[in-house]
């Protein structure tokens, strides 16, 4: 019998950017999936914070950083002016020059036959590219929070996935066209779903943690610009029980220290995250995209506190909605909604619904929507499931 033509390499331009840990995640994640899927990648990883001058940094990085440490009421007000149609047109033309040379170079360099992005501006660029150069690819985006704000909504690009049905309905009405939009959640890592239903003890007790007292995952976001750690912490060590808990990316330090009835874990970046997030009975703090995707796959309920203006709000509105979370506004009801989540039937109750909103195999997800628009047979088959 004749061979059978060996499929050509995957040329993907996949792009990230670097306002937290979230969007490189994601794109990790949707990387892992296609190889996964059979599919031989020939593939370029880039950032679009890199593709910026120092200058653009300073106006892009270095603001928003500074509008998350000292004034988050100024990011909400620019969050909440440029999500309506009638956003000022010089500020949408940014999209189509800001880091423009290192853009060129890839898809020069790449010729990609998908650029995938997980972060909107770089859709933008990519079509800004492809028509300066004359080049054919297929423009996707990844969308990464559970709200469609109107910089997420390009029409730039053939293919948008997004995290849920209401996400959906969203780009309708922002007269994206439905053939361009496919329900996929927010790809994350394939260790949590292997994570899914392990014996929380043992987890503890393998990491070298307690097995019989509560355990919290402090989120506080990759860039440790969260300004409610100290006062978290400090709402944790009064909670009249002792507990546990685990601060990563805002730890200044390593170690352990006492604060009242909790000990307190200072790890600093760590590659166990998945496994203590398996082992957590709470997460609190912010309410990232992926955190989000990632606690409720493992069904970890959240307890939402000062998240991000805007994308994080809608979140944490989304999960309250769904039964999966708890939002506290105020620092003096923090103590009593951590007490309430760790009762074990609240807890056990918004748990279950964490689980019911999860897509544990989103990235599965993207990667047959991907190959399906590409028109690409996948090698291996990709189970999702409904």
């Amino acid at each position: 019998m004749p061979e059978l033509p060996v499929p050509e390499p995957l040329r993907a331009l996949i792009v990230s950017a670097s306002f937290g840990s979230g969007h490189h995640q994601a794109n990790d994640a949707i990387d892992r999936a296609l190889r996964a899927a059979g599919t031989t990648l020939d593939v370029r990883h880039a950032d679009f914070i890199e593709y910026m001058t120092p200058v653009e940094r300073l106006f892009t990085l270095h603001i928003y950083d500074w509008w998350l440490r000292h004034a988050p009421g100024m990011y909400r007000a620019f969050y909440e002016w440029t999500d309506r149609e009638s956003e000022p047109k010089a500020l949408t033309d940014v999209f189509t020059w800001l880091g423009r040379r290192g853009m060129l170079r890839d898809v020069r360099e790449v010729r990609p036959e998908v650029v995938v992005s997980s972060y909107p501006t770089p859709t933008a660029l990519a079509n800004a590219a492809r028509m300066r150069l004359g080049a054919d690819f297929l423009n996707a985006l990844v969308v990464t929070d559970y709200r469609v704000h109107h910089h997420w909504a390009r029409p730039e690009a053939e293919l948008l996935m997004v995290a849920t049905d209401e996400a959906q309905e969203q780009m309708g009405q922002w007269k994206i066209p439905p053939q361009s939009v496919v329900v996929t959640g927010i790809p994350i890592a394939p260790i949590y779903r292997q994570l899914i239903g392990l014996d929380q003890a043992a987890l503890r007790e393998e990491h070298g943690l307690d097995p019989e007292l509560p355990l919290i995952l402090l989120s506080g976001g990759g860039t440790g610009a969260y300004r409610a750690l100290g006062r978290v912490l400090t709402e944790l060590g009064g909670l009249g029980r002792r507990v546990q808990v685990l601060v990563l990316a805002g730890a200044k330090e390593e170690g352990m220290t006492r604060l009242g009835g909790a000990t307190i874990h200072h790890l600093g970046f760590t590659r166990r995250f998945p496994q203590l997030l398996a082992a957590s009975d709470l997460v609190v703090g912010k309410a990232g995209g992926l955190t989000v995707a990632e606690s409720t796959t493992l069904g970890v309920p959240l307890v939402v506190y000062e998240p991000i203006p805007g994308q994080e709000e809608h979140n944490a509105d989304y999960l309250v909605r769904h039964g999966a979370a708890l939002w506290v506004k105020e620092q003096n009801q923090l103590r009593g909604s951590v007490l309430h989540a760790l009762d074990a039937s609240e807890r056990a109750r918004l748990s279950a619904a964490a689980m019911a909103v999860s897509k544990p195999d989103a990235a599965e997800r993207v990667a047959a929507a991907l190959l399906n628009k590409l028109g690409r047979e996948q090698a291996k088959p990709v189970v999702v499931s409904v």
